[in-house]
């Protein structure tokens, strides 16, 4: 498909630069398959779902992955995104031209790599020296990775290191976070519960390569970034058993649903999974494995955007984006949200 199909106007206004607070007072946009949309915040969550449902979350915790250096004189920006090794991580540079594989980086606070082959993602390897974990180097030296049109726009300051991490985080390894799941306190969780609707959890780390713009003119010649992920073999038991009594599974956030899908035979039947995924999700796909989504507002031409149109039809989706945006709604990571349900 041409990817302009998938292209809007977005004001910048409509551009969330802090998270809301609480974070459950965000606004909710219901998009059903057939009928109205309806307006809603994120606290009205438990009336809007059934007993026996089930909400899956990412616990993926970010790290914080972003590294400003030296090589020579040059000054070069690191963002990982993709554990190789113990020590060794794939990073998009800035000032990429400026090093050469052999190179030392220096990121300061005694954090040193040295600089590796490009890959085909168009990144570059990077082994860090010295016998600390990689996690403790860049409690000292890295910054949280928050995405590009927020960094754009202010710096990163200490509240993002809580801001910019979900309530379920638990295993370090992403370098952006599950947003959708940003919006979730305890007492949400509490109220859910009580609903009857049951929770679920699986790792997906993601990628930095989930901000890289889509820069082919059709969909069949983008290339997805690898990411991994983990759906151990009692969790799989879980939601098979819970979709065969009835309940839905509704994935919160794409990343959740990515995984899904992508440990779901066609069959319907989702099984263990501990690998990396490359799956793109464009209209025409049969979804296998969920039921609905709950999911941030995402940017225009952008595999999410894609992804939800398959979900619920590109028609759709242009119109619930519409109404978002002339009543307000804010927009991308630290925004408000929606649930699909087709």
């Amino acid at each position: 498909m041409r990817v302009d199909l998938f292209d809007f106007d977005l004001p910048q206004d409509n551009i969330a630069l802090r998270p809301a607070s609480p974070r459950d007072s965000a606004r909710l946009l219901l998009v059903p398959g057939d009928g109205a949309m309806q307006d809603h915040i994120v606290r009205n969550l438990p009336s809007l779902l059934r007993s026996g449902d089930v909400l899956v979350f990412n616990d993926t915790k970010v790290i914080p992955a972003q590294l400003e250096g030296k090589r020579g004189e040059a000054r070069i920006g690191a963002t990982l995104h993709r554990r190789l090794g113990l020590r060794q991580w794939q990073a998009f540079l800035r000032n990429a031209r400026r090093v050469r594989a052999g190179d030392r980086i220096d990121f300061g606070a005694g954090v040193t790599a040295i600089a590796g082959p490009r890959d085909e993602d168009g990144g570059v390897t990077l082994d860090f020296e010295g016998e600390e974990p990689v996690e403790i180097l860049l409690e000292r030296a890295g910054r949280m990775p928050l995405p590009p049109y927020i960094a754009s726009k202010r710096p990163t300051d200490e509240r993002d290191r809580s801001d910019y991490q979900t309530m379920f985080a638990r295993e370090d390894g992403a370098v952006a976070a599950p947003t959708a799941a940003l919006h979730f306190t305890p007492a949400l969780m509490t109220a859910i519960a009580q609903a009857g609707v049951l929770t679920e959890t699986l790792t997906l780390h993601v990628g930095a390569g989930t901000f890289l713009p889509v820069k082919a003119d059709d969909t069949d010649d983008h290339r997805m970034h690898a990411e991994w992920g983990r759906i151990d073999a009692a969790t799989a038991e879980r939601l098979n058993a819970a979709r065969a009594a009835g309940g839905r599974l509704i994935a919160v956030g794409t990343t959740s649903l990515r995984l899904l899908e992508s440990a779901c035979g066609e069959d319907g039947v989702i099984r263990p999974f501990a690998d990396e995924t490359r799956i793109f999700i464009t209209p025409g796909y049969r979804f296998r494995a969920v039921d609905g989504l709950m999911t941030n507002f995402h940017l225009p031409k952008s595999t999410l955007f894609m992804l939800v149109s398959a979900l619920m039809g590109r028609e759709r989706m242009q119109s619930a984006y519409a109404h978002a945006i002339a009543t307000g709604y804010r927009f991308y990571s630290y925004g408000d949200s929606s649930l699909l349900l087709p």
